[in-house]
Order: structure tokens, then sequence, then C-alpha cells
């Protein structure tokens, strides 16, 4: 009789991909434990019996982990976000469980220590300095090359990244940036990685997303993704991803990628557990973004299914099984292609109501679709806006198709948006 195995899922808050790993666990008949920084002053307030923890607060949120685990033994952690994921692998390393090193996955969370040790491993690399949001800009304005890029070391996604091709507006992102990182939500993380800010040169070129797991440090590519919308700026908000890349359909620009990937984890030093990587590829190479180590975030995970015989099984189920020890290389992706599209938030204001969804549903190859923003919440675009409007999924028998019936469907829908009575943040 085999033993269940209980695996420990490190995340910021309960949410979706949750409850996709928690619907995975009951398939596949593991025990979930959550650790998630909700309120510790509200007894159990999302009904999972998280353990609370506080990534700013390190040694007391590995102490609780530590203690929990006394209780009833954990076998695996998973981690789910850039944050968690830095804590998961402390808490892994301090109970012994297989897991990236820490100050490897510091390194992954941090645009700054990427793009240094991707750099020292020859990897192609842009310029870049790592400055202050206090610093006098007069020598900067004055070395800067452009175009290039302003980000912040450790928000997610394309959240606060801005393109400048001149020296006004290189000052421009670089006051937008301040006023985003001084917002209360952003101080409320504690994060002192926000008082600093990277700029770097900017990279033309096609981007692609690879999703892959390490296992005790060999990299295992699951999918590679290719974004069809070109992102130049001025700000870099994704729409699209699409499996396979219609792009590299002789199957020598994604041995590349992968092949890259695969440099650029070892670079970082991850060792075990999921990757979700982003590059851009031109003439000169190909140059990774980001390699975090975590999964894919949000809904995306659902444009990917997996073959177990003669059914299909999610992300998520893949990296539950891989926690608990199954050899996972030899799971190969479903044959038909994937697209996801991420429903960008045209304006600020309120959501006020959603129309035209039973007509998009009826777009030949729409599988899905998820509206995650709530009626009344306040939305806001990038590059200061952190959430999407919701989810369109397809599937068909080629990328275009695929990408093709994600446009299609999001023209068919009408979202009434009011304006707000007084802007601010911009």
């Amino acid at each position: 009789m085999s033993v269940r195995k209980r695996v420990l899922i490190v995340s910021a808050t309960t949410g979706y991909q949750l409850r996709a790993f928690d619907e995975a666990a009951g398939r596949l008949g593991v025990e979930l434990a959550f650790a998630t920084d909700r309120c510790h002053l509200l007894d159990d307030p999302w009904r999972d019996r998280a353990i609370p923890v506080r990534f700013y607060d390190e040694p007391s949120s590995v102490d609780a982990i530590v203690a929990s685990a006394r209780e009833a033994p954990i076998d695996a952690i998973v981690a789910v976000g850039d944050r968690p994921a830095v804590l998961a692998a402390v808490a892994a390393a301090t109970l012994g469980l297989p897991g990236n090193p820490p100050a490897a996955a510091r390194t992954s969370a941090n645009k700054n220590l990427t793009r240094a040790a991707l750099a020292s491993a020859g990897l192609p690399s842009p310029w870049f300095e790592t400055l202050p949001l206090s610093v006098d800009l007069t020598d900067l304005l004055a070395r800067a090359r452009f175009p290039c890029v302003v980000k912040p070391l450790e928000l997610s996604g394309s959240r606060g990244v801005m393109r400048a091709d001149s020296p006004q507006q290189l000052e421009d992102a670089l006051a937008r940036l301040r006023k985003l990182l001084d917002r209360p939500q952003v101080r409320a993380e504690r994060n002192p990685a926000h008082e600093r800010v990277l700029v770097e040169g900017y990279i033309p070129g096609r981007e692609f997303a690879v999703e892959g797991l390490i296992d005790r440090g060999c990299f295992h590519s699951l999918a590679v993704f290719e974004k069809p919308d070109p992102l130049e700026g001025p700000f870099f908000e994704e729409t699209i991803y699409v499996t396979p890349p219609d792009s590299a359909a002789d199957g020598k620009l994604e041995a590349l990628i992968v092949h890259t990937i695969g440099a650029a984890a070892r670079a970082i030093g991850l060792q075990h557990g999921p990757v979700h990587a982003e590059c851009r590829v031109n003439a000169r190479g190909v140059y990774v973004l980001e390699v975090a180590a975590r999964p894919i975030g949000g809904l995306c995970a659902r444009a990917l299914q997996f073959c177990d015989g003669d059914t299909l099984m999610s992300l998520e189920e893949l990296i539950l099984r891989h926690a608990r020890g199954e050899a996972v290389d030899s799971r190969t992706r479903e044959t038909a292609a994937s697209a996801v599209m991420m429903i960008p938030v045209p304006r600020q204001g309120y959501l006020k109501g959603v129309e035209g969804l039973d007509a998009a549903r009826d777009v030949s190859g729409i599988s899905e679709i998820e509206i995650t923003a709530k009626p009344d919440q306040m939305l806001q675009p990038l590059p200061e806006g952190a959430s999407y409007l919701g989810f369109i999924f397809s599937r068909a028998a080629t990328s275009r198709e695929a990408v093709a019936a994600v446009r299609e469907a999001h023209s068919r829908l009408t979202f009434r948006i009011d304006q707000p009575l007084l802007l601010s943040g911009t």
C-alpha cells in the first residue's frame, strides 16, 4: 500500500492557481497543505488551514513551516510566485527536502541578480546597471544609451517596465516608476528591492516563454510559447501566448531557445522544481529575460495539457507528480495547438459589465473564457496595473488557427468601464 504524500504549496494568496492544484491533488490522492500571506489575526479566513507567513519575515515564516511539519510531515514543497519561491527554497533546505538553493531562488526573483548571473556565464546580455530610486539623474542621463528599458527589480510580470528612447523619456519613466513603488500596497510588501531600479539596453526581437521542470539539476522543457504580438514598448503588456511557436516550425529555433534557457537556469543555480522563463530572440542570439523558480502564473496554465496514456493531465498535476518523486521527463504536451489571451485592460475605471460572452464562446476553437475581474472593481492598465480582465483559451489544429480564434473572440467582447471622477497614479 502506497503512502500518501503531503505537499506544501507556498503562495502569496489563495487564488485560481491554488484551486487548480487542489483539484489535481484530489485526482492523485496527494494531501495538500498551504502556506500563504493571509491575515494571521483572523482564524482561518479562507478555510484552507493555511500556515500564515510573511515574506518580509523569512525566519519567523520558516519557523512556522517547520513547526507545522513536526505535527504533520511534509514530503515536498512547491512555490507559486516569485517571493514564495524564495521562502519555499529556504524552507526546503531547512527541512532537507528537494528544492532550489536559497541563493538561486533569490537570484531568479531579482532582475538585477539574474542579469549579473547570466552575463557572468557568458550568455547574451544587454548593458545594464542598478541605481537607487533617489539617485541624481544628471550622470545617468548623460551616459545612458537609447533605446533603454526601466524595470523594477521585483515586481511581477511587466508591471512598471517602460521603454525610453530619449533622456526626457528616461527621466519621465523613472519618475513614474518612483510613484508606483511608493504606493501603499507596494510599500506594504516591505521589500528592500523596491528601493532600486534596473536600467538596461532595449533588446529587439520576438519574444518567447518556456515552461519546464528541473529535476535535480537537469532541465526538461515542457512547452515553448510564442508571443505573436510585438512587445516594443513604451509598455510591455503581454496578450497572447501560443504553443507550439508558429515561427519555430522547423524545430531549430525552439531547440536553441530550450538549450539557452537550460544554460540560464544552470547559471542562476536552480536545481529542482518548476520553471517559467522568458526570452527574446534576434539575429544576435537568444537573450534570456528571466528564469523564475515557479510555474506560469494566473490561469495561463490551463493552456497546457500533457499526455498520460489515453488521458490528459494539467500542468499542476504534472508538477505534483514531480514533487512526489515521479519521473516526468517522458510526458509530452498534447498534439493540438493551444493559445491563451490575457485580456488587456483598455483604460482606467470601474468595471460595470461585460457584453458579448455568448458570441465570443461561439467562435470555433474557443475552449473557455474566464472573466476574472469583478463588477465595480477598479481597473488600471500597465505599467501601473497588476491584473487582467480575464482569459480566453483556444485549441486548434495549428497555432495560427488558435491565435485567430482568441483574437476573434476578443473582438466580440465589450467591456463597460466607467471612468473614475479622480484619476490617481498616472
